[in-house]
């Protein structure tokens, strides 16, 4: 059975910072995208990074460039994302996901690209 299992979220103040892992465990996601999603109450998931199967390429949304970081340790199958300098706008269930298809050559920003998802975990960022 294949699982993707966030962790790492929690409640920290505005400028803090928190380090989300993605645990992936029956079968290896070595040469698939993994991508970070969140969605906050009343409104839709959206993008928030990706980082490619080698680990060579990564894409951030406008929103939380140069304040998070993607990066995956393929002999963990561990994905991680390092939030730095937090914001109340950063509050959401963030979800790990992989890739529908192995060895993308133009990684996607798109949800419905995406196989499997975790169950999410709460970041909240208080002001």
């Amino acid at each position: 059975q294949v699982q993707l299992v966030e962790s790492g979220g929690g409640l920290v103040q505005a400028g803090g910072s928190l380090r989300l892992s993605c645990a992936a465990s029956g079968r290896t996601f070595a040469t698939y995208a993994m991508g970070w999603f969140r969605q906050a109450p009343g409104k839709e998931r959206e993008f928030v990074a990706i980082i490619s199967w080698t680990g060579g390429s990564t894409d951030y949304a406008d929103s939380v460039e140069g304040r998070f970081t993607i990066s995956r340790d393929n002999a963990k199958n561990t994905v991680y994302l390092q939030m730095n300098s937090l914001k109340p706008e950063d509050t959401a269930l963030y979800y790990c996901a992989a890739d529908r298809v192995p060895i993308r050559t133009v990684l996607s920003t798109l949800p419905r690209d995406y196989r499997y998802w975790g169950q999410g975990t709460q970041v909240t960022v208080s002001s």
